[in-house]
């Protein structure tokens, strides 16, 4: 700072740096895992995978959705009806000084609301056309997306990262505008096997990217998943019994249920593109214990045609509960650091490539600090320098 006479670059410099060179950081970012991959950090196949919502710059008032703009032209509709009774009742009343500026103050305000209407009128146009319909005014890529906490919803970008087990470093990861994590899984660990080059991967993930498409294209790839199932049921809730009660015999073909009866294959059907088996005996109308299994007529059990792999996922889960605990210590530990860092954890840029050279940056930043704390700054120079 003596030496440069405390010249340091404007803000203006280093946003317009990292506004210009995007793509460069998002290679810089590439080339740094490769480097790590050559200093031996990346040797494990095992990485975890998460996203988390990251805000936009896009306050929640900017921000309509198809429900949000029909509560609050009802709204406008209401604080119109409400002025215009207010009109009514003023006219009814002795002319004055004070009853002229009211009434013209109550005009003024229709107007403006009548102003509103037309504006939201025009946007719900160009919300309706867009395929999410939904619409966002000061980020134009940005979407509304739930979090865990209740009413704690966000306006911004859904950040998915895979991190490596043994180092907790960043191998893969991409920013989307798409709120939920169900169809993320099969791209993210594609990217991440295509980065560490191997021929099988280890993935572990939460219940939130269960899909059977997604755990079927990582299967067909060489990529073993591990995640619990969702409960979707409400047999198990409402104190019934569930599925994993039920006893496959792929043998023959049938399932064994809790009271010792042989449900068989009755039909094939297709439902949302999964091809699926159904399976029931006549004998539940006779069971003792029927109104702990059904309210039907019989119980039927649905299977979908590859669940195979959806009883390996779950029987990979039995026998390493440990690796959920895994999963949150190894993917949790970067979006801390990264939020922590960005202080008020939103994205400074607008639109979706350049909020992917933001994050980018915020990567190599982390990455880079990780490998320092590992292995230290001057075996890292002189790797960088090889």
């Amino acid at each position: 700072m003596w030496l440069t006479g405390r010249l340091v670059p404007d803000h203006k410099t280093i946003a317009d740096f990292r506004k210009d060179n995007g793509t460069a950081i998002r290679r810089v970012c590439a080339r740094f895992i490769a480097l790590c991959r050559t200093m031996g950090l990346l040797t494990q196949a095992n990485v975890a995978i998460d996203g988390s919502k990251f805000k936009a710059v896009n306050n929640r008032d900017k921000n309509f959705t198809r429900a949000k703009m029909d509560r609050r032209m009802a709204q406008i509709e209401e604080s119109v009806a409400r002025y215009l009774q207010q009109l009514d009742t003023a006219d009814r009343q002795e002319p004055s000084e004070a009853l002229k500026t009211k009434t013209s103050r109550l005009k003024e305000k229709i107007e403006k609301l009548k102003e509103e209407m037309q504006r939201l009128e025009i946007l719900k146009v160009k919300m309706l056309a867009t395929p999410d319909q939904q619409i966002s005014l000061t980020d134009p890529d940005s979407r509304s997306m739930a979090t865990s906490g209740r009413g704690s919803g966000v306006v911004g970008y859904n950040v998915q990262v895979a991190v490596d087990t043994a180092h907790h470093l960043i191998v893969t990861h991409e920013v989307t505008n798409v709120g939920t994590d169900r169809s993320q899984l099969a791209h993210v660990a594609k990217e991440t096997k295509a980065t560490l080059e191997v021929e099988s991967l280890d993935v572990v993930a939460d219940r939130g990217y269960f899909s059977s498409e997604e755990i079927l294209a990582c299967e067909k790839t060489g990529i073993t998943v591990t995640l619990p199932k969702p409960m979707t049921s409400n047999s198990k809730a409402e104190g019934r019994f569930g599925k994993q009660d039920f006893r496959y015999v792929a043998e023959e073909d049938v399932y064994m249920c809790p009271a010792g009866e042989r449900l068989a294959y009755h039909y094939t059907t297709e439902e949302n593109g999964l091809v699926l088996r159904r399976y029931w005996t006549n004998a539940c109308q006779s069971c003792a214990i029927k109104h702990n299994c059904t309210t039907g007529k019989e119980r039927r059990i649905t299977r979908w045609e590859h669940e195979h792999i959806l009883e390996a996922v779950q029987r990979r889960l039995d026998e390493h509960p440990e690796k959920m605990r895994q999963r949150r210590e190894t993917v949790e530990h970067p979006f801390g650091t990264i939020k922590a860092r960005m202080g008020a954890t939103h994205f400074l840029m607008k639109t979706l490539p350049r909020v992917a050279a933001e994050m980018a940056l915020h990567v190599l930043a982390y990455n880079l600090t990780r490998v320092m704390n590992i292995m230290g700054t001057q075996p890292l120079l002189a790797a960088m320098r090889a």
